[in-house]
């Protein structure tokens, strides 16, 4: 698909946009410095680029958002520029949006907003990864450089990145998507989501471990659409996945993730959403928000942009149970329901809950 480029004033209003990023950092997240063990992290780690945040000292601050994904999809991908929108209307900056990027481009993508003088290029999601090796070019000289980097990106003195972990979150979701199949009686769970990717097995795998702790003879029908836009294909996956009898659906989708839900909202099967905190927001409804979306961490590094301290060379880890996200929540609770996830929230953050060993173990 042709990439769409968009250049975004401070002061303009972006139609249709849903703020569903849950913004923060804090103190308590770990950093690894390049070439360091995941224990590195004291301050000082890295290095600290001059001049935060008008790098370039013009006068001006420019962020460029690179995306893979469509950054109007209300979920996972608009997330992040939803924070990075937040931030320029607070403070006076632009912001240059690319998005629906092939990561085959992504390199000329890079090299391009260097040339247009941007303060930081910012990458929303890891499948463009190779974009990082323009930093050591000579139009991209003195451009801050961050990426979401989900399960991490090889760390590199040019860059900074954002690591969360699948189990955790995903553990977490199949917990509260038990407790409703619980409460309702059913067995059976739908999981839809686009290519069939390794970590799209990954998030299923610790999702249906998660619904197993609670309801340990339960069913889990995945369909792979091959699209995470497709919105005719998804809807007809919700609908064989409904016809077989499932009692709560989990559409890890993007552009197509609501046309799912409000399918789900029509036969009264609860939903589940793949990233950002949609609880009690217009259009669908959801009754389980899993928040782990870019933009809930990108927040955490535009406030240290922001106050001239975000250093390059080091990963941030977002931990469960440690930080404000990733996290998960129920949109209405019923009973003990809130305890009850809280309490496995807390015991995963604390360790005494070993979520790597209970997703191997499948419940």
């Amino acid at each position: 698909m042709k990439n769409m480029v968009r250049v975004i004033a401070a002061s303009v209003i972006i139609p249709g946009l849903l703020l569903t990023a849950c913004g923060g950092g804090s103190s308590s997240s770990s950093t690894t410095e390049a070439g360091a063990p995941a224990s590195a992290g004291a301050p000082g780690a890295g290095t600290l680029p001059a001049n935060e945040p008008d790098v370039n000292k013009d006068k001006k601050v420019v962020i460029g958002v690179m995306s893979p994904g469509d950054t109007k999809d209300k979920g996972y991908y608009q997330s992040f520029v939803d924070e990075a929108n937040t931030y320029a209307t607070a403070n006076g900056w632009k912001l240059v949006v690319v998005d629906k990027i092939n990561p085959a481009n992504a390199v000329q993508q890079a090299r391009n907003l260097c040339r247009q003088k941007v303060d930081m290029i910012a990458i929303g999601a890891s499948e463009l990864k190779d974009a990082l090796s323009a930093a050591k070019e000579p139009q991209c000289k003195g451009t801050t450089w961050y990426i979401s980097g989900g399960q991490g990106v090889t760390q590199t003195a040019e860059f900074t990145q954002s690591l969360d972990y699948i189990n955790e979150s995903l553990y977490v979701a199949g917990y509260a998507a038990g407790l409703i199949l619980k409460e309702n009686g059913g067995k059976k769970a739908g999981y839809i989501t686009g290519p069939d990717l390794q970590f799209a097995r990954d998030v299923a795998k610790a999702f249906e471990a998660g619904i197993r702790k609670v309801v340990p003879d339960a069913e889990m029908v995945q369909t792979y659409t091959g699209d995470f836009n497709d919105s005719g294909k998804a809807k007809e996956a919700a609908q064989a996945q409904i016809s077989q009898g499932v009692k709560v659906i989990y559409p890890y989708l993007g552009g197509a993730t609501d046309v799912v839900t409000q399918l789900a909202n029509e036969k009264g099967v609860p939903a589940l959403t793949p990233g950002t905190d949609r609880c009690g927001t217009p259009g669908a409804q959801y009754a389980i928000s899993v928040i782990f979306s870019p933009g809930a961490y990108f927040a955490g590094a535009l406030e240290d942009f922001k106050k001239g301290t975000l250093r390059m060379g080091v990963a941030r880890e977002w931990h469960l149970g440690k930080d404000p996200v990733p996290t998960v929540k129920l949109c209405k609770p019923t009973g003990d329901q809130a305890q009850q996830l809280q309490t496995l929230i807390q015991d995963i953050g604390s360790g005494k809950v070993k979520v790597d060993e209970a997703v191997a173990a499948g419940k």
